[in-house]
């Protein structure tokens, strides 16, 4: 999961953050951007390419914090437009719902997901995109995989904190699971 510290109401401090990371579970959303024919069957996953903290590079799903008082809506377009660009033009329903829940524990082994920072519980869904994607922010890349190459072996090992599983889900959901 990824942050960037923005200047809007309701975004912590990074000590208050850390203080009430240390305390209480963190509501994100995580989401796979898809690439849809016209009979809405899913030929492309859209993976990000970032360098983490620690200066690996890994394969990444749109992710980040829901804020105090924003709808879950809104923090779901808010990170696909900054991850993905302002013309990704993802096509995110009124009343989305997840396609499961991930649990990121900061003590590896509880859930096959994994933050070492903090417990999060993460509404992931599946967002067709449909406009140009040029990644911004902290993502330096965005890859379009046909989703066999995406559950390949090869692009699961780049991905971590338990992505890999979320993207294997994803791919369940929507019947393109190899």
């Amino acid at each position: 999961m990824t942050e960037m510290t923005e200047s809007v109401p309701g975004w912590l401090a990074p000590d208050e953050l850390e203080s009430v990371r240390d305390r209480m579970p963190i509501l994100y959303v995580d989401a796979v951007p898809v690439r849809v024919d016209d009979k809405g069957v899913v030929t492309h996953v859209g993976l990000l390419l970032r360098i983490g903290s620690d200066g690996t590079v890994s394969r990444a799903l749109v992710s980040g914090r829901v804020l105090h008082h924003e709808r879950v809506r809104d923090a779901l377009v808010r990170h696909l437009e900054k991850d993905l660009g302002p013309v990704a033009l993802p096509r995110v329903p009124l009343s989305p719902q997840p396609f499961t829940i991930a649990e990121y524990f900061p003590t590896p082994g509880v859930t096959p997901y994994h933050d070492p920072r903090q417990h999060a519980v993460s509404l992931a869904y599946i967002v067709p995109v449909a406009g140009d994607c040029r990644p911004r922010q902290d993502a330096l890349d965005l890859i379009w995989f046909t989703p066999e190459e995406a559950a390949s072996p090869s692009v699961q090992q780049e991905m971590t904190g338990g992505q890999d599983v979320l993207l294997r889900q994803a791919l369940a959901h929507v019947g393109r699971l190899p």
